[in-house]
């Protein structure tokens, strides 16, 4: 007779297979924590939306200077005291509010040019990215209808990038860093007393101190900040300090507390990185689902209507000459809804992603063109560059170093080196070089 059946070796065989699952999802968390918190992911990415985005708002308040006090100083239409007034309803920020001279406007709005402008070249990019913000709050707060669309955009930006190390790359500070690396003390952090560091840190102390202590800046603790029970005194005095932490912990404790404050860096980095995606898929899908809902959008005309206002048709001969043709209209009119509905989805296949971005860059390219919206394009062409391939970044910005490269030789007036022959033998100098 044969024997029963023993249940024994199912169950050991059953073990196994959920302990591997669960040794398997351990291994996957394990891997993805180690991923957000031992590196800076899209550095290339965050680095253009560093540059992109500092180069817009420069460009826009030096092409704007002539017309500041207009927009946002003393002779506008919206007065001091409206602004008071509307600030005190909404609670935004703005130094503009901390007084009502000439003098403290022309002020913020010099600084607002130079934070941006040393923002863009990389230099000091974590307190340039915080002054940068303070600026941009700074005026588009005072005037909060002055814009096309892309002041949202920079508005949005300007908060999520002081949480970005967005400095590793194409900067002053990464050129800085490599030569530390490179110096005496490498690594230690030794050797390098940073004394322009900490002149800056102690007057952008100094300058929190005076906002505090002079006049109704406004500054709470825990109440007008950009979160609910956070103050923008919170906010700004624990940037400040955290500064000072790290300077600490590099020259004085370049071991395991280091480390630490690095993996908090990485992981606000990956977040804010994470932010700025999704607010830009938000963005899209906002815009064409709104866009599906309007009868004109629907009947393919929507487009019609912009390029006959003499406001939006900076090139009327072109304007008029794609109104004229209906199915062009058309065509525009639907492939601008179905663009945008469909970016958050190309998301999941990099292809299609890559042909859609080329697609929308061109679609922006062309708002400036025949609407005459530059900087709404162009900060939005920027935001859409989070999602380039960093291979592609890559090679974008050696080829622009070796174009940089070979028109400061040109400038110089340097010669090239001989060509060498055959055997190996440089070439003789002829009349001609």
């Amino acid at each position: 007779m044969s024997s029963p059946q023993n249940p024994a070796p199912d169950r050991k065989r059953e073990a196994p297979s959920g302990v591997g699952l669960a040794a398997r999802v351990d291994s996957a968390l394990g891997r993805g924590v180690a991923r957000v918190t031992g590196s800076a992911l899209g550095t290339y990415q965050t680095a253009v939306l560093r540059i992109g985005l500092s180069f817009t708002w420069l460009f826009f308040l030096l092409r704007e200077w002539p017309n500041r006090h207009e927009l946002y100083g003393p002779d506008g239409p919206w007065s001091w005291d409206m602004a008071r007034r509307l600030t005190d309803d909404n609670r935004a920020f703005t130094a503009l509010m901390w007084s009502d001279s000439g003098v403290w406007f022309e002020t913020v709005y010099v600084l607002a040019i130079v934070s941006s402008a040393l923002l863009m070249l990389g230099w000091r990019t974590r307190t340039m990215s915080v002054l940068a913000m303070i600026g941009v709050l700074s005026l588009q707060n005072r005037s909060i209808f002055v814009g096309d669309g892309g002041d949202n955009v920079l508005h949005l930006m300007a908060l999520y990038m002081v949480f970005t190390r967005c400095g590793r790359v194409w900067s002053l500070d990464a050129r800085r860093a490599a030569r530390r690396e490179k110096g005496p003390g490498a690594g230690s952090g030794a050797g390098d007393r940073d004394m322009t560091g900490i002149v800056l840190w102690t007057l952008c102390g100094l300058a929190l101190v005076v906002a505090q202590t002079v006049g109704d800046t406004r500054l709470e603790w825990t109440a007008d900040g950009p979160v609910p029970g956070i103050g923008w005194a919170t906010v700004l005095w624990g940037l400040w300090a955290a500064q000072g932490l790290w300077w600490l912990a590099r020259h004085h404790a370049p071991g395991e507390p280091r480390t630490v404050l690095d993996a908090f860096a990485n992981l606000a980095h990956n977040g804010a990185l994470l932010v700025i995606m999704v607010e830009v898929c938000l963005i899209y899908a906002t815009a064409g689902w709104y866009k599906i809902q309007g009868s004109r959008w629907q009947d393919g005309t929507a487009l019609f209507y912009p390029m006959h206002i003499d406001y939006f048709s900076p090139w009327p001969a072109l304007s008029h000459a794609l109104a004229s043709s209906g199915t062009v209209v058309l065509l525009l009119s639907y492939g601008t809804v179905a663009v945008q509905v469909a970016f958050p989805f190309t998301l999941l296949n990099r292809r299609v992603k890559n042909v859609l971005l080329a697609v929308m860059m061109a679609e922006h390219v062309g708002i400036a063109v025949t609407l005459g919206l530059p900087f709404f394009s162009l900060a939005m062409i920027v935001a859409d560059a989070v999602f380039l391939p960093t291979s592609f970044l890559r090679r974008l910005g050696a080829l622009v170093g070796r174009a940089g490269g070979r028109l400061l030789l040109f400038r110089r007036g340097a010669v090239p080196a001989p060509r060498k022959s055959e055997d190996g033998a440089a070439g003789t100098r002829t009349l001609v070089g």
